[in-house]
């Protein structure tokens, strides 16, 4: 019993270190703000447009029949 109290305060000296250094951080510390620039390549965000579907039917995701395969 004796060892089971004694893990149980050191688990809590820990516990309490923890909290306190969190605490400490999320007091005294200020970020610092600044503005973030992210650039998106336009290929993102605009989809294919259709003239790929006809000139490339299977990367689209057209659906072939079985006699289409067979003569390429």
């Amino acid at each position: 019993m004796p060892s089971l109290i004694r893990f149980l305060t050191v688990l809590g000296v820990v516990g309490a270190l923890g909290f306190s250094a969190v605490y400490a951080l999320a007091t005294f510390v200020t970020p610092r703000t600044r503005e973030m620039v992210v650039t998106i390549p336009a290929a993102r965000l605009r989809p294919p447009a259709p003239e790929a579907a006809v000139a490339h039917p299977r990367t689209a995701g057209a659906e072939t029949s079985a006699a289409d395969t067979t003569t390429r």
